[in-house]
């Protein structure tokens, strides 16, 4: 048998009454009997013809899980399996019993007078919207790659909105995995974050990668079982914050999750429920290296983009993480040879005096405070910040300062260090971030806690920056840009081009080239590597960043943090890219496996 397309003659297309012009001729039943099956395209369908059992069946001939051809797989009681991956396929319906290649079309067929008919259009009707949104869910409950690569780019390509997708893998990040929130969940709502910035085709890859690592994280974990809501609705906030904060404090996950479903029953406000949570990640030091109140952050910024009506589904998903955080205060780095923790415990304690002083004061940023946060001395930078809050400083203001010094810590990071100091100075950037991200949506004086913390491990960070290296010198105002955007992009291809990648990034904008297309092709770079989380995380803390500030010189250097960190860690062995290149490709029809059709 020849795997051929069979043309109908002239005129032999349905029986001419008007009733039923779909229906093509395939061939005589007698020649599809005595080969078992035969391949037909018609209307832009390649359709596979079988003969089994006495019944004449069609299906589409790309097997849905990678397109192999099905007229070269194998038809045994009722079965159709595909020979590439073995997957199986109910032969009268399409339905698969492998939940990883999806269901194939089928087409209606007729028998009349010794002639096969078939209907060049798939029986199943469900609108790709429908089905995509679906397969989704499938994805993310069996953890398969390939399936949530299809679903991100057929939900977008059906004209689904993406916060849509963001919204089913939210509510399914947090309702199974008992741990709660977690880098998964972090990195599907920071790579929603910046989808404004990525080409189109990234955006598809974004989501898919953000699919991939929430599945990853909820994979053979249990579901997470809710606690109740108090009863009583009149709880004053005061008393409510106060409960939440001792249950937080002795650990006690369960009275903790009671007391912030009770407060999100009550129907506080969101700046409310943040302030719950800011709270008490802050009455210890810096927990779990700055995780903790980042994954407080992203919770609310995933709820900006799907609805706070969901605050009842998502913001419980912290609490464990609140109760069983790494406290810093309890690490030698805190306590010896200075002992952090106290010093600024004595900052605490006057917090509420210093902003009666500064109550009715505007505060500017002095020249060189970027320095002085940058110190060797952790007492003149806990005066700096105290005497800026006497001076009128709000919690913004002083987040946005120490996100800044953070994010020079990475644009300088020496790379004589090891590699895993990355992380270090990677934490306490993000960690500050966060602090400025919340510092926008709640003014609770507990923030400044945060605020010190994150300028305490700026200081703790200054090894890192041992000899610093060196901002990018001013490039050449006539240099191509986009020819530094390719090479840009080239390092990241090449192991250790940390230096050349910051150098390309801050000559790329010295030569007047467009920032956003900057931020375009580090976003194209990073999505297609095998990212770790905590590369995720640095480009869109420095994205973040960059749009909170109007000095181009500031906005250089986060820029060139960014690009030094990702080149760091580049290349990786890019599998997911693989996996994103094949769901792409067979969306589009084209042939993965060499004789698909």
């Amino acid at each position: 048998m020849a795997d051929t397309p069979n043309e109908p003659a002239a005129g032999t297309e349905g029986r001419g009454d008007g009733e039923e012009t779909t229906f093509v001729e395939a061939l005589p039943l007698p020649d599809l009997e005595a080969e078992g099956r035969r391949l037909l395209t018609r209307g832009g369908h390649a359709i596979a013809l079988f003969h089994h059992e006495g019944e004449v069946r069609a299906v589409d001939n790309r097997c849905p899980h990678m397109g192999f051809p099905l007229t070269e797989g194998t038809v045994d009681d009722g079965v159709l399996t595909c020979h590439w991956h073995h997957a199986r396929f109910e032969l009268s319906c399409g339905d698969t019993f492998d939940p990883w290649a999806d269901d194939v079309p089928t087409y209606p067929v007729e028998v009349r007078d010794g002639v096969v008919y078939v209907k060049p259009e798939p029986v199943r009707t469900e609108p790709p919207a429908v089905h995509w949104a679906e397969r989704l869910e499938d994805g993310l409950e069996r953890n398969l790659r390939l399936v949530l690569a299809k679903s991100a780019i057929g939900l977008l390509d059906a004209g689904v909105g993406a916060e849509e997708q963001v919204e089913t893998s939210v509510l399914f990040g947090t309702r199974y995995r008992e741990g709660g929130w977690s880098s998964g969940l972090t990195i599907l709502t920071l790579l929603a974050n910046v989808l404004p910035d990525l080409r189109p085709a990234d955006r598809k890859r974004a989501l898919y990668h953000g699919h991939v690592h929430v599945a990853s994280d909820c994979a053979d974990q249990p579901p997470k079982f809710d606690q109740e809501a108090f009863a009583a609705r009149d709880i004053p906030f005061a008393r409510l914050k106060s409960w939440f904060r001792e249950t937080v404090e002795v650990r006690d996950a369960d009275g903790a999750e009671r007391c912030l479903r009770t407060a999100i029953a009550s129907g506080r406000s969101d700046a409310e429920l943040a302030e719950l949570l800011v709270a008490a990640g802050t009455d210890h030091r810096y927990l779990d290296t700055g995780h903790t109140l980042d994954f407080v952050n992203k919770a609310c910024e995933a709820l900006d983009l799907i609805g706070w009506d969901h605050a009842e589904a998502v913001l419980p998903s912290l609490v464990e993480g609140l109760a069983s955080a790494d406290r810093a205060e309890e690490r030698s780095s805190w306590r010896q040879p200075v002992d952090l923790a106290a010093m600024l415990a004595e900052s605490f304690d006057r917090l509420d005096a210093l902003g009666e002083e500064g109550e009715n004061s505007e505060w500017t940023e002095p020249d060189e405070f970027t320095e002085t946060l940058l110190a060797d001395d952790p007492e003149r930078v806990v005066d700096a910040l105290e005497g800026a809050i006497r001076d009128g400083a709000t919690v913004e203001q002083l987040a946005a300062a120490v996100a800044f010094a953070a994010g020079t810590r990475v644009a300088r990071f020496s790379t004589v260090n090891e590699f895993s100091d990355w992380n270090t100075v990677h934490h306490t950037f993000t960690y500050a971030n966060a602090v400025h991200r919340l510092a926008e949506r709640t003014d609770a004086t507990e923030l400044y806690r945060g605020v010190f913390d994150a300028a305490a491990n700026v200081y703790l960070d200054r090894f890192l920056n041992t000899p610093p290296a060196d901002l990018p010198a001013e490039g050449p105002a006539d240099a191509d840009p986009d020819a530094l955007l390719d090479d840009l992009l080239a390092t990241f291809d090449v192991e250790g081009e940390v230096n050349d990648a910051g150098r390309l990034a801050g000559h790329y904008l010295d030569a007047g080239g467009d920032p956003a297309r900057l931020r375009e092709r580090l976003g194209e770079g990073l999505l297609r590597e095998d990212a770790g989380f905590h590369t995720y995380q640095a480009l869109e803390a420095a994205f973040s960043q960059v749009d909170r500030r109007a000095d181009p010189e500031e906005r250089r250097t986060l820029l060139v943090a960014a690009a030094r960190y990702l080149a760091a860690h580049s290349p990786t062995r890019r599998e997911r890219e693989q996996t994103f290149t094949i769901a792409s490709r067979l969306h589009r029809g084209e042939k993965v496996h060499e004789s698909a059709e």
